[in-house]
């Protein structure tokens, strides 16, 4: 954030400030039920997954409302967050997992995703990986 401040890049400053500030409130939700708790990693990955969420929704009704502006100012967010965010997986790694855990046992797509979910933890969403289980269970 301070690197930002001194560059004068206001969008990414921005944008980091909105991620802070739901990073803090988490923190202090966590802090009432346990005041020596504090946010781990897959927690803090966990919310930057929200924020690029609402990010990635908020596009969708910008652009089906042609609001160019704020299209570029929530692409510039998102990019921002995906500098934080472990890389995703590709749907090629999904599909592996998927069939491990179809060889393991799993044979609905409940227990398919339950056991995918595990594995790919934060690193894919679960609409992706719930069309990677419905292609190979097609397939």
């Amino acid at each position: 954030m301070r690197s930002a401040m001194k560059s004068g890049d206001k969008a990414r400053l921005e944008a980091l400030r909105f991620t802070l500030a739901s990073l803090n409130a988490a923190q202090k939700e966590k802090a009432l039920k346990d005041p020596q708790a504090s946010l781990g990693d897959e927690e803090v990955v966990m919310i930057l997954q929200k924020e690029a969420k609402k990010r990635k929704d908020s596009l969708e009704l910008f652009r089906q409302g042609k609001r160019d502006d704020l299209i570029a100012k929530e692409e510039g967010d998102l990019k921002v967050l995906y500098e934080y965010l472990p890389a995703e997986l590709s749907r090629d790694e999904i599909v592996a997992i998927v069939k491990a855990a179809k060889a393991n046992g799993a044979n609905d797509f409940s227990s398919l995703m339950k056991e995918t979910m595990k594995v790919v933890k934060g690193r894919a969403d679960g609409k992706t990986v719930g069309d990677v289980i419905r292609d190979v269970e097609r397939a």
